[in-house]
């Protein structure tokens, strides 16, 4: 078996095996810490965004539902576009980041670089960020958990490990489908508004609509992402 066909196999059994845990009874429980993962993904794309355009990342909070929270301050470059990109960073990072695991997967070197880099922002950010014990704990014994492997494991457990933390951040996604196609959620106790309801107020374009449309994207992503990996 040539080793596309081998990774891309690989790649839907574990996209077949979390759905599947996801309708069981005890498949929430078993996939929690995933999905803690997948609110990093997400809130480290708004962060990370806001730095990029002059904004001051203060601190990423996680909650134990799988919510969370990432705060930032000062004005961002180019205004109002701005602030719409910081808001559609944090759902479609994921699945950015998604995508460069996977197709780091289909070479056993570029598979091990991004694994490294991974780690260094895993066990980076409960430092400088995250400030809630809970998110500090789980988001740095993910950290030390994908050092070890990038450093001490074998070539085709690097490249499991990438491709299903690639697919684990993709389908975060799918987790967060209600809150993308909603005006507004509760986090932490307080209400605030959704990504695509900030997209919308700082453009055009009623909330569902950039909903559908990041929701399109992903899917593109995610699809190109899969392509490459067959093909190489």
């Amino acid at each position: 078996m040539r080793n596309q066909d081998r990774n891309i196999i690989i790649l839907g059994l574990i996209v077949l095996a979390t759905i599947l845990l996801w309708q069981a009874p005890f498949g929430r429980y078993a996939l929690y810490p995933f999905i803690i993962l997948g609110t990093w993904f997400h809130e480290m794309g708004h962060g990370l965004a806001a730095m990029l355009l002059g904004g001051n990342f203060k601190q990423l909070e996680i909650y134990s539902n799988g919510s969370g929270l990432a705060i930032h301050s000062g004005s961002l470059f180019l205004g109002p576009i701005g602030s719409a990109i910081v808001a559609a960073a944090g759902p479609i990072g994921p699945t950015l980041a998604g995508a460069g695991l996977v197709i780091s997967s289909s070479k056993k070197k570029n598979a091990k670089i991004a694994l490294i880099i991974l780690s260094v922002l895993l066990i980076v950010s409960p430092i400088i960020w995250i400030r809630s014990i809970f998110g500090f704990l789980i988001i740095l014994v993910f950290g030390i958990a994908s050092t070890l492997i990038a450093l001490k494991g074998n070539d085709r457990l690097i490249q499991f490990t990438a491709q299903f933390l690639g697919v684990q951040a993709w389908l975060s996604l799918y987790l967060s489908i209600d809150y993308l196609f909603s005006a507004g959620a509760e986090v932490g106790g307080s209400r605030f508004m959704s990504d695509t309801s900030v997209i919308s107020e700082n453009l055009f374009l009623p909330y569902w609509i950039w909903a559908g449309l990041i929701v399109i994207f992903s899917a593109f992503v995610i699809y190109r992402s899969i392509s490459y990996v067959r093909k190489h």
